[in-house]
């Protein structure tokens, strides 16, 4: 049977330090995800529940946005792939009078973790002016107060409409239509916390600001470079493809600050033989210094350059520009600086330059260690250029591999989500619609929060997500959000973003992937986006939590008819009747989906156009691939202070937060701990067991304090530290964004270190 929701919060004042594990995933990950599914959904729920998971005929995990191959297996999915599906699918509800019972002051006293235990919710919600706990409001109502709010702005551009990654193709297209008919771009959403420096350095340079790899291709490189991502917990099945590389001969370069165990060994719970053994993954493990990869890249490419035959001169020549005047920027870069940068030594880089030199194929996957620091985007350019000094972009088996972290992320952006949209696809939206886009730039996340503060934007909405847990500066973006007239939340659960409300407040519940999606023109289904460009369809087999739930396109639909009116010629109806009327539009406005629906209908799906993939055609401005000499950059170090990168634990998602543990690294029982090296942590006087604020430093001279850590002696690389978001958000100043892209730097935040 499933166990009910925790009435208190866990005490997390002793968090309880093992030993760090080696490998991942085996025995250990099947008794925690059956254990997880039947506390959340019981037995029978969960069989009939995780048997569907990324099948063809079922529907897309909620989680990461890893492709399928065509040949499934029977579970397929990963340890926290079910901990997502089983909080979704969970038979805990939220009911109007659990709200009643708590009023807005006691759910913004709760923690992550018990909020989002509670379950899913049930009827929509409003916090009137002055109301101090939420009550049950009918859609029609609710519909009607966004609408009032909209329409009482003196701008458009005074919204703002922000978009999760778990949004479906078709309820994206539909809200950035919305946005657009009503009259602005501020459509920012969560790849602007991610990766946009991704997106900013691969459209620079190689035209488009995706992948360039399929699953078949990390099976055939000769060469896989994993550099400042963390498989085994935020990407799992990920670790079966390195698996399947190994098993060819690849050779696997891991870059990263800490060691992981998921890139250590893989116990493959799918075999008898990965259950008893694994399979060591990584050859050579590069433990850098956080924000020394710029450096290392630009050193490895100076000696590509310098040794004979290396580059790969027919390509260059051929499909290249600006390599004259980067191979001259590459011949400067110097050996003590690339060491100081890195923290590496000279032999371990040499390592890693004969394995790049001895590979015909080479990958190079990254994360959010590369895309969260000032100088990310010269950094991922700076990974392409390495890639095109030996042709490896367009080649089988070689390419760009930036890990998407949220299912359908990519492919909102693919459907228009961008607050700064091509002319080209607005001059296609306004011909199929009739309309006129507005043609200047809205706001992206970072600038949303200061619209917000600056009282420049006063109503926000929200598909999905957790903004207020997700974003930086945790002080000033509450405040800012509180400033707001109207915040308006779709959402399946509890999280902080409701507890910290404008003047009004709205909880809009809708489907999940799991749930089934039945309208007036019958059973629907949805499509997703993966990691690799692939569309496929998503149908959820589960009775919804129940029936006074909404689906996404449904709720944008009838939102935009009650905000644009009968001026709309725009078939609001038609496309919450038949989400293939939707497909349709879609089809006829962005270009690769092309007769949408009976390429999505067939199984598996269909896998978008890449120009630089498919046929070496880079449509850049160059209409070459582009390589760039951006001077090398890497985060100052004052004494006394280390530098802090913010991440995951196992038990997480995102910022959902599934459990108190993080098993790979040896701590239970809490999450306000930071990882320090041990002769670092000997250094400041930090010692094992002991309890510190943690105090970042920026420019501005605010003080910005994270208090009550634990410290945990950990085999970080000297200098850095490491401790979870979000409750290390509070750390990451607003102002302190990665150049061009405006990410929040939040893997290089200087910190103090006073005792308590």
């Amino acid at each position: 049977m499933a166990t009910k929701p925790p009435t208190g919060d866990p005490v997390q004042d002793a968090p309880q330090i093992d030993e760090v594990q080696h490998s991942a995933a085996g025995l250990p990950a099947i008794a925690h995800t059956l254990r997880a599914a039947q506390q959340q959904m019981g037995l029978r729920r969960t069989a009939r529940t995780l048997l569907k998971v990324n099948q063809k005929d079922g529907f897309d995990c909620p989680g990461c946005a890893w492709p399928e191959g065509d040949k499934r297996h029977t579970a397929e999915f990963c340890e926290n792939g079910a901990k997502a599906v089983a909080e979704e699918a969970t038979l805990r509800r939220v009911t109007p009078d659990f709200l009643a019972a708590h009023p807005v002051a006691d759910l913004a006293g709760r923690s992550g973790y018990w909020l989002g235990q509670q379950g899913r919710i049930t009827q929509p919600v409003y916090l009137p002016e002055g109301a101090d706990r939420y009550e049950a409001v009918t859609w029609e109502r609710a519909f009607e107060i966004v609408a009032e709010e909209l329409t009482a702005l003196a701008s458009p551009d005074e919204a703002l409409f922000y978009t999760s990654g778990r949004t479906s193709n078709e309820a994206a297209f539909l809200l950035q239509l919305l946005a657009r008919e009503f009259g602005t771009n501020n459509l920012p959403d969560c790849s602007n916390m991610c990766h946009e420096s991704s997106g900013s350095a691969l459209t620079e340079t190689i035209g488009i600001g995706k992948g360039s790899v399929s699953l078949e291709d990390l099976h055939r490189a000769d060469l896989i470079i994993v550099a400042g991502q963390n498989p085994g917990t935020n990407h799992p099945r990920m670790l079966s493809a390195l698996e399947q590389a190994k098993s060819a001969g690849a050779k696997i370069i891991s870059v990263n600050p800490l060691p992981e165990a998921g890139l250590e060994r893989f116990k493959n719970p799918q075999t008898a033989r990965g259950m008893l053994k694994g399979t060591a993954l990584t050859d050579l493990f590069l433990q850098i210094r956080i924000g020394g990869d710029q450096a290392l890249f630009r050193l490895l490419n100076k000696m590509i350059i310098e040794t004979d035959g290396a580059v790969d001169t027919g390509f260059v020549t051929e499909h290249t520009h600006g390599y004259e005047a980067f191979a001259e920027a590459a011949r400067d870069a110097d050996w003590d600086e690339t060491l100081t940068a890195t923290g590496l030594d000279r032999d371990t880089i040499e390592q890693a330059l004969a394995m790049i030199l001895a590979s015909e194929r080479t990958i190079v996957c990254w994360a959010m260690g590369l895309t969260q620091h000032k100088h990310s985007v010269p950094t991922i350019r700076e990974v392409v250029n390495l890639l095109l000094l030996r042709g490896n972009i367009g080649r089988p088996g070689s390419g760009v591999c930036p890990v998407r972290g949220h299912s359908n992320v990519q492919g909102d952006r693919t459907m228009g989500i961008f607050e700064r949209p091509a002319p080209a696809f607005l001059d296609a939206l306004d011909r199929e619609f009739g309309i006129t886009s507005p043609r200047h730039h809205g706001y992206d996340v970072v600038r949303s929060i200061q619209a917000l503060r600056d009282g420049d934007a006063k109503v926000f909405f929200a598909m999905g997500g957790n903004f207020v847990g997700a974003t930086p500066d945790t002080a000033v973006t509450e405040a800012a959000m509180r400033r707001a007239r109207l915040t308006v939340h779709v959402s399946t659960k509890l999280n902080r973003s409701h507890a910290v409300t404008g003047t009004r407040a709205l909880i809009l519940p809708t489907l999940g992937r799991t749930d089934k999606d039945v309208q007036a023109g019958g059973k629907q289904f949805v499509t997703v986006e993966d990691s690799m460009g692939m569309v496929h369809s998503s149908r959820g087999n589960l009775t919804p939590a129940s029936p006074h739930l909404l689906s996404e396109p449904a709720i944008v639909a009838r939102l935009a008819r009650a905000v644009l009116g009968p001026a709309s010629t725009t078939p609001w109806e038609e496309f919450e009747k038949d989400y293939g009327t939707i497909r349709d539009r879609i089809a006829r406005v962005v270009p690769g989906f092309e007769d949408f629906n009976t390429r999505v209908a067939r199984p598996g799906g269909f896998t978008l156009p890449h120009a630089p993939r498919d046929e070496r055609r880079f449509p850049t401005a160059t209409g070459k691939a582009n390589f760039t000499a951006a001077p090398v950059e890497y985060p100052e170090l004052p004494a006394g202070r280390l530098l802090l990168q913010t991440l995951r634990s196992h038990d997480q998602y995102n910022t959902t937060i599934y459990g108190l543990d993080d098993r790979y690294r040896g701590i239970k029982g809490g999450r306000r701990i930071v990882m320090v090296n041990p002769e670092d942590a000997h250094a400041l006087g930090l010692a094992d067991g002991s309890y510190t604020d943690l105090v970042s430093e920026w420019k501005d001279g605010v003080e910005r304090r994270a208090p009550g850590f634990r410290v945990v002696h950990y085999p970080t690389a000297r200098g850095c530290a490491a401790a979870y978001y979000p409750e290390t958000n509070v750390l990451v100043p607003l102002d302190a964004t990665a150049d061009t892209s405006n990410t929040p730097a939040s893997k290089s935040v200087v910190v103090r270190f006073e005792t308590t």
